[in-house]
């Protein structure tokens, strides 16, 4: 046996490792990745998407927080040009020192439950540097990136994520395709950030900020949950109906909603 499959898994770290080759194949050619594209892939595990990347041609860095993994990686890949590892955590790392140029940072990686939405949202602050991302994540969380108004899956994660970029769900993995075998069924999505945002605000903040405090409550109605931020008379001048249940609001809705505060906000500021 080699030193590669002596590491266990660590439920700490909410490891469950790739090892069915089919599923990497197809996650590979999903990808698609190219000489000369700058690539990032967080939480590597033991290297199944690393060495198809690497055979791409493309610059290649890795961030693991395991740090018993970084002899299994450096073991295999350090050997090769086009591979960098860094060891820490994804969460705090600054995507800005990978000197990557706006638009061309490649983002790949089977994140853990526990970190996926954070994680998420820390690349989405930095969404100038990203071309695209490809997730394995549990299937009900990319089906809520995907969701669209009027379902149970519409939530802050989906409007926040789709403010920024296009959602794709591109196939479904089973447990059986990992070491351990995780309980729930896994998905493979694509995010794209779009090159112009398609509904901007005026203050992505308070976007954020609308729509966290609308689905705080997510049963009350819009009056209701949004009374501390706008009145019902400001809700309405927004275009939109009070009556309704966050999950009834399309994005462009929420837009409107978080552009009608910032302009309440600015008519406080300038009366005081």
């Amino acid at each position: 046996m080699t030193e590669q499959y002596q590491h266990r898994a660590r439920k700490r770290f909410g490891q469950n490792f790739l090892h069915d080759a089919g599923v990497i194949d197809r996650i590979l050619r999903s990808i698609n990745a190219k000489s000369g594209d700058r690539m990032l892939e967080i939480g590597p595990g033991q290297g199944a998407l690393t060495e198809g990347l690497l055979d791409s041609g493309a610059q290649l860095d890795v961030v693991e927080l395991d740090k018993d993994l970084v002899p299994i990686l450096n073991q295999q890949f350090a050997d090769r040009s086009n591979f960098n590892l860094h060891q820490g955590d994804a969460l705090k790392f600054d995507f800005n020192s990978l000197d990557a140029a706006p638009n061309s940072l490649r983002v790949v990686g089977n994140l853990p439950y526990n970190i996926s939405t954070p994680l998420i949202f820390h690349l989405l602050s930095n969404a100038g540097l990203i071309r695209d991302m490809h997730f394995m994540l549990q299937k009900e969380v990319v089906e809520r990136l995907a969701a669209g108004p009027g379902g149970g899956d519409w939530g802050r994660l989906s409007i926040m994520v789709q403010y920024h970029c296009r959602v794709e769900h591109l196939f479904n993995v089973g447990p059986g395709a990992f070491n351990p075998p995780p309980k729930v069924d896994s998905a493979i999505v694509r995010l794209v950030p779009h090159a112009i945002l398609p509904h901007p605000a005026k203050d992505h903040r308070l976007l954020e900020r609308v729509v966290r405090e609308a689905f705080n409550q997510r049963r009350k109605t819009l009056r209701n949950t949004l009374k501390l931020l706008l009145s019902s008379a400001e809700i309405e001048s927004a275009g939109v109906d009070g009556s309704l249940r966050p999950e009834q609001l399309d994005l462009a809705a929420f837009v409107r909603l978080a552009d009608k505060l910032s302009d309440q906000l600015a008519s406080k500021a300038e009366a005081n």
